[in-house]
């Protein structure tokens, strides 16, 4: 059955100093407001349901932790997902079987107009724009541990942050490559109750498959060929604290069910072991895909996606808040340790002009690669890869020509980070702000040696 929100009209309220917020009792970093929309089932077994938005985002599907629920055998468990952003409200299709189509149009992601038809399966849906507006909390700070903003985008994001900070919660960070989901997930450990606890991180994109299990959960002395000694696992490790599991969507779905029973159970099994060991620890876990397409697609399984995504928490990527460039470009640049003159030449007012308008499809990462081989050739380097084919060579699809500038880039950035610093793995590591095992996943990727 569709869930119907009666949402009640805002009142205006004084603007203050940030566009877009406005001053709301209670929340001290104001609010910002986003246009609402109501869904209306118009042809299905759900015909005459209707549903208005409370926020800035809704899902549609035939499980019933959707927003709008469409009991059909034709709609995917999670089937699209409806998003309010600056430029409009868009809708996204998460690999649905049947797809999603749009005025007629079958669509990965389209922009909606009001009075829009949404068809999923046999049922059809209509989008209408209303008059009154949701408001969404806002955070009256502009850092929240490593990460930098005062733009609207990521000051709600760190209103987000803030709450699941404050509970014991599980917590889901989306977002692309390069968004902070690590640094997001260090902030919410530090400004929480377990701060005084350790902070296990755990990549599950650099760990082979058969490896993971272990570095998971641990195992004992000859448990399988090469366990030399008894090693205790992530989970044991972090007693009492916090383990992040970075890229999630990795996990294989052999080991998937061992994770499960974990966040059910608050207990381990080591491997080699008969008995379990209980456990006391937060998760906090991070991924940049949709895991609602990888539940569609079988490659990822319903009941630990929901047990995953107590808190869901989108951090924005760069190019949504493209106002927070300079202060970011002058944070990073103080993080690399470059003296106000340094940061003054490489940082002109046409260069922070440039780095505004910059695509930056690796987000922050890309951004901070970038000043680093700035800073490390005491020059402002062209923004982009200059050693890019030209245009008569480029390949044909978009796709293509984006993974091949991101491969040259990422080999450019590595050889000179290492070089820097005489090919020692840990300190370039540090100083890229990167977790050593990914920057040997990039070497290893590209063929280099410390």
């Amino acid at each position: 059955m569709t869930v119907v929100r009666q949402v009640e009209p805002v009142n205006e309220r004084r603007t203050d100093s940030k566009a877009g917020t406005e001053d709301m009792p209670g929340w001290p970093g104001g609010h910002k407001l986003v246009r609402g929309f109501k869904i209306t089932v118009i042809d299905g077994t759900e015909r005459g349901r209707v549903w208005k938005s409370a926020g800035d985002r809704c899902s549609i599907g035939s499980h019933h932790t959707n927003d709008v629920i469409v009991e059909d055998a034709t709609v995917s468990r999670f089937h699209c997902e409806i998003v309010v952003e600056a430029q409009g409200t868009r809708v996204r299709d998460q690999a649905s079987r049947n797809g999603t189509i749009v005025d007629g149009l079958r669509v990965d992601s389209a922009w909606l107009k009001n009075g829009s038809l949404i068809r999923l399966g046999r049922a059809v849906l209509r989008f209408d724009l209303l008059a009154e507006h949701n408001a969404l909390r806002l955070s009256a700070r502009e850092r929240f541990g490593a990460l930098i903003g005062d733009s609207v985008a990521m000051r709600a994001t760190f209103a987000l942050l803030e709450r699941a900070a404050s509970s014991a919660a599980t917590v889901l960070l989306e977002g692309e490559t390069g968004t902070g989901k690590g640094a997001a997930a260090e902030a919410i450990h530090q400004e929480g109750a377990r701060r005084d606890r350790p902070f296990v991180v755990v990549d599950a994109s650099v760990i082979p498959a058969n490896l993971l299990e272990a570095e998971l959960f641990g195992h004992e002395r000859g448990a399988f060929t090469g366990a030399d000694v008894r090693r205790i696992g992530a989970f044991e490790e972090a007693r009492g604290g916090t383990v992040f599991l970075d890229e999630i969507g990795e996990i294989s779905l052999e080991l998937q069910p061992k994770l499960l029973r974990v966040l059910e159970s608050r207990e381990v099994r080591r491997i080699g072991q008969n008995g379990v060991r209980l456990v006391d620890v937060r998760l906090i876990a991070a991924t940049n895909r949709d895991l609602r397409a990888e539940v569609n697609a079988g490659r990822f399984r319903a009941d630990l996606y929901f047990r995953l995504a107590v808190l869901k928490i989108p951090m924005p990527p760069l190019r949504a808040r493209p106002e927070d460039v300079p202060t970011l470009a002058r944070g990073l640049l103080d993080d690399l340790g470059a003296t106000r003159p340094q940061a003054a030449a490489l940082l002109t007012a046409e260069t922070l002009l440039a780095l505004t308008h910059a695509a930056w499809p690796g987000n922050v990462r890309e951004l901070r690669n970038y000043l680093e081989r700035c800073l490390v050739m005491q020059d402002r380097l062209p923004i982009g890869d200059s050693s890019a084919s030209s245009p008569a060579d480029a390949p044909a699809g978009y796709a293509d020509a984006r993974r091949l500038a991101l491969e040259s880039f990422e080999r450019e950035f590595v050889v000179s980070l290492l070089a820097a610093h005489g090919g020692k793995v840990t300190a370039a590591a540090r100083a890229a702000g990167m977790a050593r095992v990914y920057l040997y996943r990039l070497m290893r990727r590209h063929g280099l040696k410390p």
